[in-house]
């Protein structure tokens, strides 16, 4: 769990405890030790690098760790050597961590069962780097800040007048700087319990770019009763994980979003959290609303080539500072990102999606009212500045120091042939193009809707985008028919067999021939891997299972490609439903191993007999959209086809095989919300609704 210099660290390890804009990553016996990623942070910044504690001079032995919620963790350690002779533990200590919003605490409980008096030192040694999460990232986080005494505790003072303090209850018999260390005397007796905690936190005089949400989350809190006890687990531990993601705009408190992924992406990402709220859309619409506010807040209104920004155009990111870095996977390239940095080309038809689902699932017409303008000014930036010389949206770094790839596959050698060969920017992905398609028609609808101009032209550029679509995309290979990764500068179609291809399903740009062609090729063993969808085939020269973007799984991929599926089988598309149930198997399949807490990604080895998926080492838990792909998957299941404006809620349930039972058997669901209303769904094994009740 520790690296070298240079090295991003790996967290497969890690206990991770949440709740936004705070996290700690610890050790499974709870200390956090020098090295890695190891720390408590605090927006971005790791206010805590080192907490080690040992009994009596010595290190403990380890026997249990466990998360507790979100954002908390516990771990018993035996002190042996102390106590009773003989094999049986007599003193232990248990050791939790929990975090806030403002900070964190542990807790170290030591317990004494031996015949005779215990007595023994407890020490903490402490470090704090104030290392920005960029740096920790690439290993490269810098010395330790020097500590200073405080009444009852430690403190630090870093640049920018930042200060973090450690305070210490009860107050430590000694405190030492050199290295900076609490101790404690402790004299038990037997059955006799001693409690230490200490408290972190940090004052930050800048102004903050994300803050702690205020009260409770504002996602309902659903409930699943199925056959398979699976489905539920994940469900629940997925929302109280998008809970613990959630921020605020400090800008309006009430609007909220989701962060985007513990530990490297808690802030606001674009993408990231469009696609989490757009899944989470049957927990209500709320947090969707605080999510398109959040973004129409900052959406582009100058070009600026070094931020990547135009007008009309939705950001990629913003953080507290500037970042510059090496990146492990662009190895050629120093990346230096602006504080708010736009670097991406479907954040923008994202956000339209976002904000014509949000209004079928019932958010109130005044709030998608008064977001019109902003969707006509994004439906401009796809005419006006995203479509390439071919007439494709499509992306090019222009500063330089900017990521080289704007989609979600943001690698630099995500977007490679057949042949191992890096496509050349601009790059016009397969994906982005039916966001582009789907964007103009749902931002058609709601003009249309709205009594507002423009809603024939937005159809008309559709069609067009699609007939180019239908012309310059497609291949084929010994399968049969399949559509390109993208294009590239050339305009040469990069032939490689990729996920991206689910992303197209559901929204329209497809004919139901060309959708049956996608459904073979997602539920293939070339890329339905037994634990979800590869994000690459085998038959790339560039495949590796622990790669990044080239062969591994990523949860939220996966359950795009389930719901573009269930969408294409609701429409009578051949292979669809069983390719949904196949991959909805493998996610349940995989969901166990990791806790029921999905990551970011993990690696693509073929689903085998006796054994389980294999961590991406670097791989964020939770993260939004993986834990936001539990709804997704429940909502594929399910079927819901909203239309608040009209008060109509239909249910498509997916139905695969001859005898159309659900993959999951008998399925209830409450605490589900439509239109502002409470809704419960209860469907049989063979998938027909027995009940939806208001």
């Amino acid at each position: 769990m520790t690296d070298a210099a240079g090295r991003q660290p790996y967290l497969h390890e890690l206990l991770v405890c949440v709740a936004a804009p705070a996290l700690a990553l610890t050790d499974p016996d709870g200390q956090l030790r020098d090295g890695g990623a190891q720390g408590v942070y605090l927006a971005d910044r790791r206010i805590l690098s080192r907490s080690v504690l040992t009994v009596a001079g010595a290190e403990l032995a380890p026997i249990s760790a466990e998360p507790v919620g979100s954002g908390g963790a516990r771990s018993v350690s035996v002190a042996r050597g102390l106590g009773d002779p003989g094999a049986d533990p007599t003193v232990w200590i248990e050791r939790r961590w929990a975090v806030s919003g403002s900070g964190a605490s542990e807790s170290v409980a030591i317990t004494s069962m031996a015949r005779l008096p215990v007595r023994t030192r407890l020490t903490l040694e402490l470090a704090c780097d104030l290392a920005g999460i960029a740096a920790v990232k690439a290993g490269d986080a810098g010395p330790p800040l020097a500590a200073a005494r405080l009444t009852g505790g430690l403190g630090w003072d870093g640049p920018e007048g930042v200060r973090v303090s450690a305070s210490a209850f009860p107050a430590p018999a000694q405190i030492s700087l050199q290295p900076a260390a609490l101790s404690w005397d402790v004299d038990l007796g037997h059955g006799q319990t001693s409690l230490i905690e200490v408290r972190y936190a940090a004052l930050d005089p800048r102004p903050p770019v994300v803050s702690a949400p205020a009260g409770r989350s504002q996602l309902a809190t659903p409930s699943v009763r199925a056959r398979d006890s699976r489905l539920g687990n994940l469900l629940t531990r997925s929302v109280a994980d998008l809970a613990a993601l959630e921020l605020a705009d400090p800008a309006a408190a009430h609007d909220h979003f989701f962060g985007a992924g513990a530990p490297w992406y808690l802030t606001l990402f674009g993408r990231d959290c469009l696609i989490s709220a757009r899944m989470s859309l049957p927990l209500g619409t709320e947090l969707a609303a605080g999510t398109l506010r959040v973004l129409a807040r900052r959406q582009g209104s100058r070009v600026d080539r070094d931020s990547a920004e135009e007008p009309g155009k939705i950001l990629h990111e913003i953080r507290a500072a500037a970042t510059e870095h090496g990146s492990g996977h662009q190895p050629d390239r120093r990346l230096r990102l602006p504080a708010t940095y736009y670097g991406t080309v479907d954040a923008t038809a994202l956000w339209i999606l976002l904000l014509h689902d949000s209004w079928r699932w019932g958010m109130a017409e005044p709030e998608v009212e008064r977001l019109l303008g902003n969707l006509e000014r994004a439906l401009a930036w796809m005419a006006d500045f995203a479509l390439d010389a071919n007439g494709f949206l499509s992306y090019a770094d222009r500063s330089g120091h900017g990521l080289a790839n704007q989609g979600w596959k943001d690698s630099g050698e995500a977007i490679q042939f057949r042949d191992g060969r890096l496509a050349e920017a601009p790059i016009a992905l397969s994906e982005v193009q039916a966001y582009g398609y789907a964007a103009a028609m749902a931002g058609a609808t709601l003009l249309e809707a709205f009594g507002r101009p423009g809603a024939q032209r937005w159809r008309g550029w559709a069609a067009e985008l699609a007939e180019r679509f239908r012309q310059r995309f497609w291949l084929s290979d010994d399968q049969g028919g399949y559509p390109a990764l993208a294009l590239d500068g050339h305009g040469e179609p990069v032939d490689s067999v990729a996920s991206n291809m689910g992303h197209l399903l559901g929204l329209g740009l497809l004919t139901p021939q060309e959708s049956a062609l996608i459904a073979r090729r997602l539920g293939s063993p070339e890329l339905s891997s037994g634990f979800g969808l590869r994000t690459l085939a085998g038959s790339s020269a560039g495949f590796n299972p622990l790669s990044y973007h080239n062969g591994s799984v990523w949860t939220h991929d996966t359950a795009i490609a389930i719901t573009g599926l269930a969408a294409a089988a609701a429409e009578g598309v051949a292979g669809a439903a069983e390719a949904a149930a196949g991959l909805i198997s493998g996610v349940l399949a995989a969901a166990p191993a990791f806790g029921y807490r999905m990551p970011e990604l993990y690696g693509g080895q073929r689903a085998e007999p006796g054994r389980g998926p294999v961590p991406y080492p670097a791989s964020c838990r939770p993260q939004a959209w993986s834990a936001a792909s539990s709804i997704a998957i429940m909502a594929a299941l399910l079927g819901p086809r909203p239309d608040a404006p009209t008060g109509s809620l239909e249910f498509r349930p997916l139905r695969p095989g001859p005898d159309g039972a659900l993959p999951v058997g008998e399925l209830t669901v409450t605490g589900l919300r439509f239109a502002g209303q409470p809704l419960a769904v209860e469907l049989a094994a063979d998938g027909s609704l027995t009940s939806a009740l208001g």
